[in-house]
């Protein structure tokens, strides 16, 4: 059985790849007028932009939203030669990711 990722797994995995964070935002909450999660065309990943705030919900990372409260889901990432971790919650879902192969 695999390990369970969570919170502190997350954060963990930020900390330790910081120079090296990749992140590919595949849904959110951000049109008012809609009622629901919109999700992404664009799904490439992208180098992460800090904000300046290294402090929840954002870990001071753009693209990055928790919630807290055990409403943030967890899971392993790996494709394409990048592992990383997959977070969705009630605010949409993005994967934040280190390349672990060098693309061809």
């Amino acid at each position: 059985m695999a390990k369970q990722i969570t919170k502190a797994t997350f954060k963990s995995f930020i900390r330790k790849n910081k120079g090296n964070l990749l992140i590919s935002n595949r849904s959110s909450f951000w049109q008012a007028m809609m009622d629901g999660i919109d999700g992404y065309v664009d799904k490439r990943f992208l180098r992460v932009i800090y904000d300046g705030d290294n402090v929840e919900p954002t870990m001071g990372i753009v693209g990055v939203w928790l919630v807290g409260q055990s409403r943030d889901y967890f899971t392993a990432y790996e494709q394409d030669g990048l592992e990383g971790i997959e977070v969705s919650n009630c605010c949409g879902s993005f994967v934040v990711a280190i390349r672990t192969q060098a693309n061809e």
